[in-house]
């Protein structure tokens, strides 16, 4: 039905691209709402992310999926709704973090589990988000709420391997950073997304 679709797109037919707006729009709005942080701009990317598969139909190439295409367009509309920010503005809505998006526990859970929850640490994690390069940001969401792999998020960035974990360990580092005054994330002999995978431990800074 996808490759149906597009075929007739390509030549022309506008209500078979509307056939892949409405299959996908769903899908790139959750996406670029974890990676811009608020629903205005995840609008905005989910817009211009057809907009440009549009105008880009005839570069698509047949042995990527329809999906893959569109979320990788997804990623750099988004790369670039960020970087038209103000510089260092946080995200208005939602942090995006595995742990921000928990429900709060109950009020008899223990101290230090209930503090992860606190609106402070949610306000930290947030304002630690804003502070991620565009491209910073973007990896960490791609691989730790997304689940993407590291080869996944090197071809949507256009990065090497070694510049993809790169990124997410700068990421990683800068939350965890930001989150030290707090508990650390996760309950124990659980990772916590703001400890970088033995996978992602690229070059240092020098």
């Amino acid at each position: 039905m996808e490759a149906t679709a597009l075929a007739l797109a390509r030549a022309g037919d506008s209500q078979a691209f509307r056939v892949l707006v409405d299959r996908y729009s769903r899908k790139l709005y959750r996406l670029a709402y974890r990676l811009t942080g608020n629903h205005a701009d995840a609008e905005d990317v989910v817009q211009e992310t057809f907009l440009r598969a549009h105008r880009q139909l005839g570069q698509f190439e047949s042995r990527a999926s329809v999906g893959t295409w569109l979320h990788r367009i997804a990623v750099n509309c988004a790369v670039d709704a960020i970087r038209a920010r103000p510089y260092r503005e946080a995200p208005r809505d939602t942090p995006t973090t595995p742990e921000a998006r928990r429900p709060e526990p109950a009020a008899d859970d223990p101290g230090p589990e209930r503090a992860v929850f606190s609106t402070e640490v949610r306000r930290r994690v947030a304002e630690a988000l804003g502070d991620l390069s565009p491209r910073e940001r973007a990896a960490f969401v791609l691989r730790h709420v997304e689940g993407w792999s590291i080869t996944e998020i090197g071809r949507a960035l256009n990065l090497r391997t070694n510049a993809t974990k790169h990124s997410i360990f700068r990421a990683v580092r800068k939350l965890r950073a930001a989150l030290e005054p707090f508990v650390a994330l996760g309950p124990p002999g659980r990772r916590a997304a703001t400890e970088p995978r033995p996978d992602e431990r690229g070059e240092q800074d020098p």
